[in-house]
């Protein structure tokens, strides 16, 4: 993980395009562009805040800076799953606001270029397609890439947005 944490902020700004940060839930492998990645750390002691929605499992003290953390299981809707010692959380910056997505693990960095990223299928409103703006092909597997401003609902926004405002 620390070698995964060293990769990704080394990289400058402008080598970030097209650097997507993998991880995994069950089956499932996603990416988040770099960009909005700023560290990745274990899982910390989470605590629950009263009528957070469920995905919104509550606050963590990272060094002093009070963050929200979801878990994205239970954002997308996934069976829920213990949390054990490859679980650990990515701190990214949605709408200038940090907040901590607990995975199950994450893989790597990878290189996806623009002609490899494709919509995702429009076959319903599920409600999975609204985190997912795209899909990149690596050799014969895919990678979901996330939508990072679409994970937290409008109430989950205002609700973090009040505790960065009182966060030092």
């Amino acid at each position: 993980m620390a070698q995964i944490l060293e990769e990704a902020l080394e990289i400058g700004e402008d080598a970030q395009k097209g650097k997507y940060l993998t991880f995994a839930l069950g089956g499932d492998e996603y990416g988040i562009e770099i960009r909005h990645v700023t560290e990745i750390i274990g899982l910390q002691v989470i605590t629950e805040v009263p009528e957070f929605t469920g995905y919104l499992k509550g606050i963590i003290n990272l060094r002093g800076k009070i963050i929200p953390v979801i878990d994205v299981r239970l954002r997308f809707r996934k069976e829920e799953k213990d949390y054990n010692d490859r679980t650990c959380t990515i701190v990214i910056q949605v709408k200038g606001i940090s907040v901590g997505l607990i995975v199950d693990n994450v893989a790597e960095v990878l290189s996806i270029s623009q002609e490899n990223i494709v919509p995702p299928p429009n076959l319903s409103s599920d409600y999975q397609n609204k985190f997912i703006k795209g899909i990149g092909k690596i050799d014969s597997s895919v990678k979901l890439i996330l939508d990072c401003d679409s994970l937290l609902s409008d109430f989950a926004m205002k609700t973090v947005t009040l505790m960065d405002d009182f966060s030092c």
